[in-house]
């Protein structure tokens, strides 16, 4: 995970993960919506998994 993932994270969660598949992109944009705090946490989730 480098630091410009983070910062990508933290600006656009969506578009951080968008090389981890469709269905992280959805969760993540869903969250999002619901509120900022939720997506950038589950795009930090997502990224700092070691499996991909």
């Amino acid at each position: 995970m480098s630091i410009w993932r983070v910062i990508l994270a933290i600006i656009f969660p969506p578009l951080s993960v968008i090389d981890k598949g469709c269905g992280s992109i959805i969760i993540v944009l869903i969250l999002t919506f619901l509120g900022w705090i939720p997506g950038v946490i589950a795009a930090l989730i997502i990224l700092n998994n070691p499996k991909n």
